[in-house]
């Protein structure tokens, strides 16, 4: 028989192909035997063989990263690379057959209380779908465990924008000139150019043009540990050079050729984020900033001075104007400030709200309702 009852209590279930046994299981009730019986019956007469999904997880990611190499982009084998240090151990050893939409969603909370981001675990439930799906279609499981399983809302607030004001950046790259004039001087450029630091680290002397105009043409990228790759939005961008930085950057070119690259430190080496930051003691004189507001100060600073935010969009190189809008967000727009000079006007004035209240106060007790002084408090 298909499902018998053990001398403990218990329901085991039995799979076969004809004669030959496939599967054996053991549940605690008759119910969960027969659902488990009837899946799996279902699998086999669509071609998947249950022993085929007895090999583990950890057996199988490698196997499949080896066919990824070679059939996706670098940039997307490189995520689904991060499989192999964020899927859980627990996940790791099980057999591929056996995951379930519970062990998933175990996994997405224990990166979300690790403190990795909602975004990156999104990165990451979309390459462990990918890697299921491929053991669908090769037959070894039967349905992918991650579709039905959603990465859950992070209760970390998001990292607001925290850009400098064009005179907390002149104070700030005061303070950092002490320590290491030249690493100021990078500083201040990405502040007033908006690149990413990995932006930054790959521009050649080649990338500065003063035809028709001073700009940067931002066309590679490198993060450190990773190499050179496209920038983020894949496409290359031209970012104006303001007066401000004009002459660092000329500075920068002298002695170089056009594949040099152009911002560096004093011995020419490439930049590295942990040396800058200790250089530069940035604890402590970066006045709670990370790296990445100086390109979000700098898309404040051309709104502010009144660059229209579809030119800002392409200057930063952003895919949508939304993201561009943050910053209109953060600043306020024309609209914020107009209507904010009216409410000043009408306090300033004689006749307005601060004199209505003032000569609302002072009308006698007797005059006025009780709905009134509670609208008065």
């Amino acid at each position: 028989m298909s499902i018998e009852k053990t001398p403990n209590g218990r329901f085991r279930a039995h799979l076969k192909s004809g004669r030959v046994k496939v599967a054996t299981r053991t549940f605690d009730t008759r119910r969960e035997a027969v659902a488990w019986l009837t899946r799996e019956r279902a699998a086999l007469d669509g071609g998947i063989d249950p022993r085929a999904g007895k090999e583990r997880v950890r057996d199988l990611l490698p196997r499949w990263l080896e066919i990824r190499r070679t059939t996706v982009a670098a940039k997307t084998w490189q995520t689904d690379r991060e499989l192999l240090r964020l899927v859980p151990t627990s996940m790791m050893a099980l057999q591929v057959s056996s995951v379930r939409g519970r062990e998933v969603a175990r996994s997405f909370e224990a990166l979300l209380s690790r403190g990795l981001g909602h975004t990156s675990v999104v990165r990451y439930r979309a390459s462990l779908s990918v890697f299921f799906a491929w053991w669908v279609r090769e037959k070894l499981i039967a349905t992918n465990p991650v579709t039905a399983v959603r990465v859950p809302k992070s209760s970390v607030p998001p990292v607001e924008l925290h850009p400098f004001t064009e005179d907390e950046l002149e104070a700030v790259h005061d303070a950092w000139a002490l320590r290491d004039p030249r690493l100021a001087d990078v500083m201040l450029v990405l502040g007033w150019t908006g690149l990413r630091w990995a932006e930054a680290r790959e521009l050649r002397v080649g990338d500065f043009v003063e035809v028709p105009s001073p700009a940067l043409l931002v066309r590679r990228s490198a993060p450190e540990g990773v190499g050179v790759k496209a920038t983020k939005s894949g496409r290359s961008r031209r970012v104006p050079v303001a007066n401000r930085v004009l002459p660092i950057i000329k500075r920068f070119t002298l002695g170089k050729g056009p594949d040099d690259l152009l911002l560096t430190t004093y011995m020419g080496a490439q930049l590295h984020r942990n040396a800058v930051v200790r250089t530069l003691d940035w604890k402590h004189t970066a006045q709670g900033r990370r790296i990445h507001d100086l390109r979000h100060t700098a898309a404040c600073l051309w709104l502010a001075r009144g660059v229209d935010p579809g030119t800002v969009q392409a200057w930063m190189g952003h895919e949508s104007i939304a993201t561009t809008n943050r910053y209109l967000h953060h600043l306020g727009t024309a609209a914020d400030i107009a209507g904010l000079a009216r409410l000043n006007a009408s306090l300033d004035e004689g006749l307005g709200t601060a004199g209505a209240r003032e000569r609302w106060r002072n009308e006698p007790e007797i005059e006025r309702t009780p709905h009134d002084r509670n609208c008065s408090s």
